[in-house]
């Protein structure tokens, strides 16, 4: 087998050999063109390896064998579609489970609603969905002062400094999650910095052990991932009564407040992460977002009943999405035997949704690696993200939680502040389960008149 090495490669690979470990079948080919396995233990992972991450073996396997393409995980055959068309033949829109949320739970151990009815996982959905959406209505104020004491803070810097954007938008991100959702306790920083050190150790270890067992093998990484696990699930318990105050607690709360603070934490940061790096080297897109909320909020702060008319603002969040490929791929097992064009695909296939190729596909995109916002004002391109999953019904609660923060941070900053590049910078991409910069990204600020 490959060495520890090549496994912490990429989380995703870690996510995929997790599901497949969780839905053992037989080798059975899907007679989908694709990739010969490269070695007969460990299928194309080498080819994964060797391109950096899943994402960037994905581009190069659908440039070469079309939008509908194989490769071997393990023994194991995977098919990946990477085109709007194919997606649209094969994603069910009465689906009640998301697939982020199901392979987040496999990693974590559980369980427990992996047995549900449909009408179990809707009423379930619904609550879920109600209690973040309830809490950010209750909490609102909260979120704005987190976000005015921020751009206070860089207010204050001269125009020189650099501000770095990764370490501070993590912590606006974790101090919106922690204090909205679990209640006052993480007012306090200390509180927070526990919180933080307990999610990166989850977040970092979870699935490892799925495919070389080496968390088993390390008594001190499995007590410290353990710990902090367990830590987490008791602060969980007592602190997200506050959130779903009005339901009875059972173990899919909990469950559900896990993947809400683990996935809300990375996906909210990187959302505001790349919003503000994109702003910062477009300035025409930066001066026509001030004039929106100048016009629609003159000098009072953003509510959330304001936030639905700032349409250009959600142009601009939609297009970071896209352009940064927030979450390049989703995954589902195969549960019934299935056709997507003239192919069939067995059941329990595992198949891949390779968005980060689809939100950059020029069949789909004009001009596709430009940053433009207008792109958003067409119905028709409104109506493909959509079906991606980034919008409307389909988007997962994480994403919705982190829009509203996202607009709030752009609606107080933009206002207040010009933001500028920094000259020389790079700025490049660590695509995994959430797309993240590689370094933290700096940009600089200057007072508006």
């Amino acid at each position: 087998m490959l060495d520890f090495a090549i496994f912490a490669v990429t989380f995703v690979i870690i996510l995929i050999g997790a599901v497949l470990y969780l839905y053992p079948s037989s080798r059975s080919a899907s007679g989908v063109p694709g990739l010969n396995p490269t070695e007969e233990k460990d299928g194309n992972l080498p080819d994964i390896v060797n391109k950096g991450s899943l994402h960037e073996f994905l581009v190069g396997l659908h440039d070469e064998f079309g939008s509908v393409a194989s490769f071997w995980f393990g023994r194991r055959p995977v098919v990946s579609l990477g085109a709007v068309d194919r997606l649209r033949q094969h994603i069910n829109p009465n689906w009640t489970t998301d697939s982020f949320e199901t392979m987040l739970k496999s990693l974590l151990g559980y369980q427990s609603g992996s047995g549900a009815g449909v009408t179990e996982s809707m009423i379930r959905k619904k609550v879920y969905e109600g209690a973040i959406n309830k809490t950010l209505e209750n909490n609102f104020p909260l979120l704005l002062q987190l976000v005015e004491e921020l751009v206070d803070k860089w207010a204050s810097y001269p125009k020189s400094q650099h501000t770095p954007l990764c370490a501070h938008l993590l912590g606006l991100a974790m101090k919106a999650v922690t204090q909205l959702a679990m209640g006052s306790r993480f007012r306090d920083d200390a509180e927070v910095i526990r919180f933080r050190k307990n999610h990166e150790a989850i977040w970092s270890e979870i699935g490892k052990g799925y495919l070389d067992g080496s968390l088993e093998k390390s008594s001190s990484r499995k007590t410290h991932y353990e710990s902090a696990l367990a830590e987490m699930e008791s602060v969980l318990k007592s602190s997200l009564l506050n959130m779903f105050c009005c339901f009875f607690f059972c173990p899919q709360v909990m469950e559900d407040g896990m993947v809400f603070t683990l996935a809300g934490c990375v996906i909210t940061a990187n959302l505001c992460i790349w919003a503000v790096h994109f702003l910062s080297v477009s300035e025409a897109v930066q001066e026509r977002l001030y004039h929106e909320l100048v016009e629609v909020l003159g000098e009072e702060p953003v509510t959330l009943e304001k936030i639905p008319q700032l349409r250009y603002c959600q142009q601009v969040l939609n297009e970071t999405v896209r352009t940064a490929k927030l979450t390049p791929m989703a995954a589902r097992l195969q549960e019934v035997e299935g056709k997507v064009d003239q192919h069939v695909i067995p059941k329990e296939t595992l198949v891949i949704y390779a968005l980060g190729v689809v939100l950059q596909d020029a069949d789909t995109w004009s001009l596709p690696y430009r940053f433009n916002p207008d792109r958003f004002a067409d119905e028709s391109v409104m109506k493909s993200f959509s079906l991606l999953g980034f919008s409307g019904s389909q988007a997962c609660p994480e994403l919705r939680f982190a829009y509203t923060v996202a607009a709030v941070l752009l609606s107080t900053l933009v206002r207040r502040l010009r933001l500028h590049r920094v000259d020389g910078q790079v700025v490049e991409a660590r695509y995994e389960l959430v797309t993240t910069p590689k370094d933290d990204t700096w940009i600089t600020v200057s007072k508006r008149n």
